[in-house]
C-alpha cells in the first residue's frame, strides 16, 4: 500500500517540472548569451547582452508599457472577431451545402494570399488606427479557428448523431448536446494555433504604418540604432504571445472541466 501511495503521490512531487525546467533552460541560454556577448567582445549595437537588454527595459519602462497596452488592445480585439467569424464560418460551411462549396474556396484562396501584402491596402483603406491593426489580427488568426472548428464538427462520432437521431432529437438539440461539446477541444487547439498569429499580425499592421504599438516601437528603436531597445520590444512581443497563449490554454481547461 505504502508502494502504490508513493508511486500515486510521486508526479504531484514533480509536477512542477513543467514550469520548473523551461525557466531553468532559458536562463541557461541567457548566461550562455551574456557570456558569449562579452566573451567576444560583440558590439551591442549588433549584438547586445541580455543585462543591456533588461537595462534599456528598464530605462524606457513606461514607453514599453504603454505600447505593450496598445498592442494587446489589437489582439484582443482581432482575435474576439476572428473566433466569432471562423465559428460563425465553420458551422455555415458544415451544415449549409451551398457555402461548402462558394465560401470554403473563398476563404481558402484568401489564406493563400501573403498577409504581409495585404497589410499596405489595409492601411490605406482603414488608416493608421486601430481599425487596421484589428483587421490585420484578424486575418491572422481567423483560418485555423476556422479550420479546427470544421474539424471539430466533422469528428462528431456518427453512430452518436443516428443515436440522437433514433430519440428524434431536433437539429438545434443535436448541435447543441453533441457536435458542439465534440468541437470543443479542436476549437480550442486552433484558438492555441491562431493566438500567437493574432500577435504576429498586430505587430506586422503596426509595422506597415502606426502611431503606437511595440511594432512601431521596434521600427523606431531600429531607426536609432537602439538595438537594447530593439530587443527588449521584441522581448514584450514575445512574451505576450507566451502569456496569452497560456491564458487560452488555461481557459480550455476550465470548459474541459465544466463539460464533464
Amino acid at each position: 500500500m505504502s508502494t502504490s501511495a508513493s508511486t500515486t503521490n510521486a508526479p504531484r512531487g514533480f509536477g512542477n517540472r513543467a514550469l520548473i525546467d523551461p525557466i531553468v533552460f532559458f536562463v541557461l541560454l541567457l548566461g550562455l548569451w551574456e557570456l558569449g556577448v562579452r566573451g567576444f567582445a560583440v558590439k551591442s549595437y549588433l549584438l547586445p547582452a541580455p543585462s543591456e537588454i533588461v537595462r534599456a527595459a528598464w530605462d524606457a519602462r513606461a514607453t514599453l508599457a504603454h505600447h505593450t497596452w496598445v498592442t494587446f488592445e489589437e489582439v484582443v480585439l482581432g482575435f474576439v472577431l476572428a473566433t466569432v467569424l471562423g465559428v460563425a464560418a465553420a458551422a455555415a460551411i458544415f451544415f449549409i451545402p451551398i457555402f461548402r462549396r462558394t465560401l470554403y474556396p473563398l476563404l481558402i484562396a484568401l489564406q493563400s494570399i501573403p498577409k504581409v501584402g495585404l497589410a499596405p491596402i489595409v492601411v490605406v483603406w482603414l488608416g493608421y488606427g486601430l481599425s487596421s491593426k484589428v483587421l490585420m489580427t484578424m486575418l491572422f488568426a481567423l483560418f485555423p479557428i476556422l479550420i479546427a472548428t470544421l474539424g471539430g464538427f466533422s469528428s462528431t462520432p456518427e453512430s452518436l448523431v443516428e443515436h440522437f437521431t433514433a430519440l428524434r432529437a431536433t437539429t438545434w438539440q443535436t448541435l447543441w448536446r453533441l457536435r458542439i461539446p465534440s468541437a470543443l477541444p479542436h476549437f480550442v487547439d486552433g484558438c492555441k494555433v491562431a493566438m500567437p498569429l493574432a500577435v504576429i499580425g498586430a505587430v506586422v499592421g503596426e509595422f506597415i504604418g502606426s502611431y503606437e504599438g511595440l511594432g512601431n516601437l521596434i521600427m523606431l528603436a531600429s531607426g536609432a540604432s537602439n538595438t537594447g531597445l530593439t530587443f527588449a520590444a521584441l522581448g514584450a512581443v514575445t512574451l505576450l504571445s507566451l502569456v496569452l497563449f497560456y491564458v487560452i490554454e488555461a481557459l480550455g481547461r476550465l470548459i474541459w472541466w465544466q463539460s464533464r
